[in-house]
């Protein structure tokens, strides 16, 4: 099975997750547009370090710095809400806050991938991708 068929969304939180578990600090995965809109929006609110795309064959690379060293880790849980078999959807007023207030949710809206609350202020409603506190 190739990664292509696969969530790829999903694969990239899980990536994370377990990096998170075992104390690592940079992650690898296969580039897409849509993996390097969630990972843009997690640095803009500051639960990752930070990200680069590495050139290389055949594929380009998305290196995720998760945790500096001495820093205690940001992320407590991410979670994937949509999923291929059921995607969650809401409108711009359903868009509840994570955690009151001290997370964030990850929307993909028709003026891109941007957090709930941003999405709550421009009155666009989307798919939630993900969850993160």
């Amino acid at each position: 099975m190739s990664l292509q068929s696969t969530d790829q969304v999903a694969d990239l939180i899980t990536r994370i997750r377990n990096a998170i578990m075992v104390g690592k600090t940079e992650i690898s995965v296969p580039t897409s547009k849509l993996k390097v809109a969630v990972v843009d929006v997690l640095k803009k609110t500051h639960f990752i370090d930070d990200y680069k795309i590495e050139k290389s064959s055949p594929r380009d690379n998305l290196i995720v710095k998760i945790n500096a060293p001495g820093f205690p880790a940001r992320i407590n849980a991410i979670e994937k809400v949509s999923r291929p078999g059921q995607r969650i959807y809401s409108s711009a007023a359903d868009l509840k806050p994570v955690k009151s207030g001290r997370g964030i949710s990850i929307v993909s809206t028709s003026h891109g991938v941007m957090t709930g609350t941003e999405a709550k202020e421009n009155h666009l409603g989307g798919e939630i991708l993900v969850k993160v506190y």
